[in-house]
């Protein structure tokens, strides 16, 4: 008996105790975070390096992995052990396994409604928001349905289909076209009721009728967005938080509301196994968590946040060897080369090692990735699930 009462004292303080009541509204606010490549490992490292700034050997933590409810989420695709984000990106969004490179439909084919369209219909507002192009797999997964991925051209043509109020990234791949031999894309979606600005002082300047819009980097005006980009953050871009707090204004807190936010440089340098500039990525996300757990705060009975991966990028462990992390030596050479990767890569790879950093592959490995929730339906995301499960647990 005592044992059973302790038991439900644990479970009365998680902070959202059963009251009895089975309660299957949607929240008012839901925001959906994805770290892009970004395993339960690189989490840990960041924290390590958060450590390491305080001065401790641990225990500094994100934001996110402060949250009460944390869960586990498989990520293979239709036919592969291992996903790639164009399957992974439709499982969460769109709730159906589907193969690798096929984008916002069926292993068959067929197109697939995403979460955000459902909530489109139920009279949500729509924000998609990315650190890299707005075409790639993991944004374009929430609105478009093509045979593959690298259609670029044809993933941003669909966008305006969609309605959504908002949308913020890098540009776009393949702008003229795969090639550049068609209508700018930007103008295309313009004369489809859209308003393309580039930088935060264009947004500023927008008029006040504007209805949906889409952020670009001033960087970025007028040509293609880089698929990929190993030199890390250019200094005149808007952060991951500056273009969710762009988009909160613009939508406003009167009407619901769907946030995805991707972290999607996190992937890209775990790619290129660059361990400060992959750090620098997942703290960049982290800053934008804040500011919807700030929102949060504020309205704690109505919110929703949710922070997952679509898959682990580079098969990364914090220790290789030695059981310090030399994060002197990392962060000097970083900040030394204008936190640029101006190393190549044997010798990127001989700094990871000699600082106890190990790196397994330059690909994604088919692990199962971490699931942090907080806010009104948070408790559905705890234990074991599968990225599929996301979006039914999201209605």
């Amino acid at each position: 008996m005592t044992a059973f009462i302790a038991a439900i004292l644990i479970i009365s303080s998680c902070g959202q105790a059963w009251n009895g009541k089975k309660d299957d509204t949607k929240a008012k606010y839901i925001f959906l975070f994805i770290g892009d490549g970004m395993g339960a490992n690189h989490v840990a490292t960041a924290e390590s390096y958060l450590s390491y700034k305080a001065g401790k050997i641990g225990g500094e933590q994100l934001v996110f992995t402060t949250f009460p409810y944390h869960g586990t989420a498989t990520n293979f695709s239709a036919n592969r052990h291992v996903t790639c984000s164009a399957a992974s990106g439709t499982a969460i969004a769109c709730g159906s396994k589907t193969d690798n490179n096929k984008l916002g439909m069926d292993k068959d084919g067929n197109a697939l409604k995403s979460v955000a369209k459902e909530l489109k219909e139920d009279g949500y507002k729509i924000g998609i928001i990315t650190t890299v192009p707005i075409n790639h797999a993991t944004p374009g997964a929430f609105y478009a349905s093509v045979p593959y991925r690298g259609d670029y051209y044809e993933v941003s043509r669909q966008l305006p289909k969609s309605g959504f109020e908002f949308f913020a990234g890098s540009g776009f791949i393949d702008f003229r076209g795969p090639q550049n031999d068609m209508q700018p894309i930007d103008e295309y979606i313009q004369e489809r009721g859209y308003n393309v600005c580039y930088g935060i002082e264009e947004f500023n300047s927008l008029p006040d009728s504007t209805s949906k819009v889409i952020f670009c980097q001033e960087s970025n005006r007028e040509e293609s967005a880089d698929n990929y980009v190993s030199e890390g953050k250019k200094t005149e871009d808007a952060t991951l938080a500056q273009m969710l707090t762009l988009g909160m204004d613009f939508i406003g807190s009167g009407s619901p509301f769907f946030f995805m936010c991707e972290g999607g440089k996190i992937d890209w340098t775990a790619h290129d196994n660059r361990t400060m500039p992959m750090v620098a990525d997942v703290l960049e996300m982290n800053d934008a968590v804040e500011v919807a757990y700030k929102f949060y705060m504020e309205h704690p009975e109505e919110t929703l946040i949710i922070v997952t991966a679509d898959h682990e990028t580079g098969g990364l462990s914090l220790g290789c060897g030695n059981e310090t992390i030399n994060w002197e030596r990392l962060e000097s050479q970083w900040l030394a080369d204008g936190k640029k990767n101006t190393l190549d890569r044997e010798s990127n790879e001989k700094m990871n090692k000699e600082c106890s950093i190990g790196w397994t592959t330059h690909s994604h490995t088919g692990t199962p990735v971490p699931v942090y929730a907080i806010g009104k339906g948070s408790e559905k995301f705890s234990g074991r699930i599968d990225n599929t499960d996301i979006k039914g647990k999201i209605l």
